[in-house]
């Protein structure tokens, strides 16, 4: 028979049926994984063995199934009833008193290893017998801050008492186990002082779309709870695996979050264990962790990942006593890595209407039906099948209720929450973290839940139309001409990183600085100068913390683009530096007082004209130097440059001297610069600008319009403008066939190709190296490239 106690020196992960997941998994990296420098903190396991024999002494198998009984398995009604009877009498029930010797025993036995008097964590680790498989994480509760002989005793009566919460009831059910089979061991550990630091959670993967090639960190301040339970908007950091272990900064992607609450120890003689405060200023408007701390966490992170070859769900925490990270439970992710077959559902709307509320958007789906505002699980009998779950947070209590709502929506609670997990374990639609959601959705309202936006999630008023279209990936054909993406939201970069694609041919960057940035570069720059007052406080709030204004800019233009470049590499990422008209530049804050006003902004003041106009040439070089830090210090150096709208080869020549004076280089480090083909003169005088850049992108928009002396814009004369007109065509053949002389490539951007058949066609007559399509044009540009080259195939 298995002992009533196992310290973590005794047991490892084969150990599943006796003491549970989460304590063998403990365990196993106490035993095998401080050799690699991961600290978990010292423990032991109350054996699932102690647990049936509480049952048997207190004879309660019997009571328990007779209440059991009664369970309304038709419609669960009478669920939280039957729990609060079978809780109670487990309650009633005694631990033996030589089951207490030997918990008392372990319990100072682990003091006298650790070497001082420390409060423990006490945490539930179900498990049965004949299905070590079998998950059953977030089903019972933990409880911190626990000390002294009477505490631990009732803390682990209270762990027994859990494994009749109703979500575990109601889970056993539904996975068709039977009650009695299913045992509890206890898991007593060393608690960490994260109550005077922070904590948080991690993936292996990214939880939104199962990209395998980053680690996702949250963190907050003070115990782990608040973010595992969504308390609270946590800090987020995305790590770059590839680049971790090579002398580069593999921090791709630092989110601040809110962190409005704090999860400390309550004062001796309370009552409470521990208790929630309100996060100072000064530390909500702080990161939690370091550089140097994140990168250990996601190091340690990739080593349990390795150690159990499937991606992990790991929770840490760092002691403010000794400043030491550890690591404090290590599960199986369970949703990416169990899906099977490619298969991919593209979501978009239809139209647009009134915004609510906005938060972290998670699924990836669009749902939408009428609003149910609750406050607490025990008003679940509200909630209909297929209504909009709207609430402050969720933890496990509602795990019952969330399988009934078509989408959720939260307050609080940030992507590696509970309520976004279980939104991506049942597949619905879920935007957490919102703030103001059940202030401003009114119960009954009809609403629009769409999560396919990027991780921005949004909750629109009315019921909107969308259009969904299923993809199956692996029946996708393989092109010999290129198929690249368009993108411009680092939001979307690791979901479209899944499809078939080589690249991507076009980063827009203009959505960066309007959505990530929003401040005009000048005006970072000449902040001091800055007269707009209203423009002056709302760019002081957004770089608070940065050194300097211009730090602000360099940062979030590099994050966005390590992010996509990150996604996919190691294709190329071409990036097209900023290409704004003025008017678009002076919406941006404090850009009217740097910007001219033009009568035709399209033919004025934009692309390589302002990168070294007096006016603009300090913004650009904010902008080579986010490049600059992107390539040479994240070591990404899968990204090439790009310059728009070049009217002139000088022009093309000033822009690179100007490059190499702010250290991009062109050759150094394969550093290769494009220029996009849209006015005629790029392609009157394409020899000479094949001598100045290293590749050719055709924006056929703008080649079109300026080709034909139209504006696309322009109702009146839109039925003139036409890609397929002969002179855009041969204007087209012409640069192509110039760039092959000169052995550099040549792509194209634009919607032709996934609209007209015969254009795409054209293009692979052509040979064209690449066509880049926006994601929701990719699958008929393909189709269409496909077809092509299999009538150029017949007809040879």
């Amino acid at each position: 028979m298995t002992p009533f106690i196992l310290n973590f020196d005794q047991i490892n992960i084969k150990d599943v049926s006796q003491v549970g997941g989460k304590n063998a998994s403990l365990g196993e990296m106490f035993q095998r994984l401080e050799s690699s420098g991961i600290k978990v903190p010292d423990g032991f396991a109350v054996s699932a063995t102690a647990y049936r024999k509480f049952i048997a002494d207190n004879a309660l198998e019997q009571s328990i199934r007779d209440v059991l009984n009664n369970l309304n398995r038709m419609d669960y009604s009478n669920l939280q009833d039957i729990g609060k009877q079978i809780r109670l009498l487990i309650a009633n029930g005694e631990l033996s008193p030589d089951l207490q010797t030997s918990i008392i025993s372990a319990y100072a036995a682990l003091m006298d290893r650790i070497g001082i008097d420390c409060s423990l964590a006490v945490r539930s680790s179900a498990t049965a017998e004949d299905l070590p498989e079998a998950s059953f994480a977030g089903q019972q509760e933990s409880y911190l801050n626990i000390k002294g002989n009477k505490a631990l005793l009732k803390a682990c009566r209270d762990c027994y008492v859990s494994l009749f919460t109703d979500r575990a009831i109601k889970y056993r059910e539904d996975m068709g186990f039977d009650h009695m089979e299913v045992a509890l061991s206890i898991g007593v550990q060393q608690m960490v002082r994260s109550d005077k630091a922070c904590a948080g959670v991690g993936f292996t993967i990214d939880p939104d779309s199962g990209y395998d090639q980053v680690v996702v960190l949250s963190s907050s301040w003070g115990l782990g709870e608040n973010v595992v339970k969504g308390r609270v908007q946590p800090d987020e950091f995305i790590v770059f695996k590839p680049t971790l272990n090579q002398p580069f900064n593999s921090v791709i992607s630092k989110r601040l979050g809110s962190k409005k609450e704090m999860l400390i120890y309550s004062v001796e003689g309370s009552g409470r264990s521990t208790t929630n405060m309100e996060t100072p200023v000064d530390r909500q408007r702080q990161f939690t962790l370091s550089k140097e701390e994140i990168e250990q966490l996601a190091k340690w992170a990739v080593i349990i990942e390795e150690h159990y070859q499937r991606p992990m769900d790991i929770e840490w925490a760092k002691d403010g006593l000794d400043q030491q990270l550890y690591i404090v439970q290590a599960r199986p992710e369970t949703i990416y890595s169990q899906k099977k077959g490619a298969f991919f559902t593209h979501y978009q709307l239809k139209e647009k209407g009134k915004v609510l509320t906005t938060g972290s958007g998670l699924g990836n789906k669009i749902a939408a039906g009428k609003a149910r505002i609750l406050r607490s699980p025990n008003e679940a009998h509200l909630l209909q099948k297929g209504e909009i779950l709207v609430t402050e947070s969720t933890d496990p209590d509602w795990d019952p209720i969330l399988k009934k709502a078509a989408a959720v929506v939260t307050d609080k609670g940030g992507r590696t929450s509970h309520a976004a997990i279980v939104a991506r374990e049942l597949g619905a639609v879920a935007v957490v973290g919102a703030g103001d959601a059940t202030r401003m959705i009114n119960d009954g309202q009809q609403v629009t839940v769409s999560s396919a936006e990027g991780k921005t999630g949004v909750v629109y008023d009315g019921l909107l139309q969308w259009d969904e279209k299923a993809i199956q990936l692996d029946e996708i054909p393989e092109t010999r001409t290129e198929t690249m993406l368009i993108l411009g939201d680092p939001d979307r970069a690791f979901q479209y990183a899944m499809l078939p694609n080589d690249g991507i041919g076009l980063m827009r960057v203009e959505f960066v600085i309007s959505n990530a940035i929003r401040t005009h570069p000048m005006a970072l720059v000449h902040f001091e100068q800055l007269r707009d007052e209203e423009a002056r406080k709302e760019i002081e709030t957004l770089t608070y913390g940065y050194d300097s204004k211009p730090a602000y800019f360099i940062d979030k233009f590099a994050q966005a683009v390590a992010t996509i470049a990150a996604a996919f590499y190691p294709k190329d990422v071409i990036v097209r530096m900023s290409d704004f008209k003025s008017n678009e530049y002076a919406n941006l804050l404090g850009g009217r007082q740097f910007e001219p006003s033009e009568e035709n902004p399209m033919l004025g003041f934009r692309g390589a004209s302002r990168y070294y106009h007096e006016r603009y040439r300090e913004g650009f070089r904010l902008e080579c130097e986010a490049m600059k830090v992107v390539r040479d210090e994240m070591g990404l150096t899968n990204v090439k440059l790009m310059i728009p709208f070049c009217r002139t080869v000088e022009e093309g020549q000033k822009v690179v001297k100007l490059m190499k004076d702010y250290g991009l280089i062109q050759g150094e480090n394969g550093l290769e610069i494009y220029t996009m083909i849209e006015i005629p003169s790029n392609v009157v005088l394409a020899d000479q600008f094949a001598e100045v850049f290293d590749g050719f992108s055709i924006g056929s928009n703008d080649l079109t319009q300026l080709t034909l002396g139209l504006d696309r814009d322009n109702a009146l004369i839109s039925d003139l403008f036409d890609e397929n007109n002969q002179a855009v065509k041969d204007l087209i053949i012409s640069v192509i066939q110039t760039a092959k002389k000169h052995h550099i490539k040549i792509g194209l951007c634009g919607q032709a190709p996934s609209d007209f058949p015969e254009f795409a066609q054209f293009l692979v007559e052509q040979g064209i190296d690449s066509i880049s399509f926006n994601a929701d044009a990719l699958w008929q540009g393909i189709e269409n490239i496909h077809k092509a080259e299999s009538r150029i195939a017949h007809l040879k």
